[in-house]
């Protein structure tokens, strides 16, 4: 059925305001800024916007890429979709960064950790050395004192002394 001028006419109104709604951001309910939902504001099938009405389509296409490279939105819910996946991303790399920085400080755990039960072997053996010393160990000599009144503690022997603590004696002596 042919349509008459004043029906062709209205019906290009139609889209035309279609576009013009569709690019302002007035996006009707479960609808985007496609084809489709302009078909569907002009009251028109998709094959005919295709078939009679392309180069309105056209139209409506160069415009919408026109207005995104403008840094413009028309349809909220991609703009949306848009800031969600920059924020997605942001995430995922601060996630990626916390899993990294969890997986050296549990190594540095594991390294102190070892390195407190190498310093609580080595106490435990000095201990059941100077057991084994029992009583004969060396008085300090009248007036000599360690610390601030740490008059009753004893220097280790030489043999006994961890290895930090014999380095600094021999820097003293």
């Amino acid at each position: 059925m042919a349509l008459s001028t004043e029906q062709r006419d209205q019906v290009e109104r139609r889209i035309r305001a279609g576009i013009d709604r569709l690019l302002s951001g007035q996006i009707p309910p479960g609808g985007a800024c496609d084809i489709k939902t302009l078909a569907r504001e002009a009251g028109i099938s998709r094959a005919a916007l295709y078939r009679t009405w392309g180069h309105l389509k056209d139209e409506f296409e160069q415009r919408r890429a026109a207005a995104r490279a403008a840094g413009q939105q028309p349809d909220l819910r991609e703009a949306r979709i848009a800031r969600l996946r920059e924020r997605n991303q942001r995430l995922t790399t601060k996630l990626a960064q916390t899993c990294t920085e969890l997986g050296e400080l549990k190594e540095s755990h594991r390294i102190a950790l070892s390195a407190l039960a190498a310093k609580g072997d080595e106490l435990q053996r000095i201990r059941r050395q100077l057991s084994t010393l029992g009583n004969s160990s060396p008085t300090p000599a009248p007036g000599q004192r360690q610390g601030n009144d740490a008059c009753c503690i004893v220097p280790l022997p030489p043999g006994l002394r961890p290895a930090a603590a014999e380095r600094r004696a021999q820097c003293d002596e």
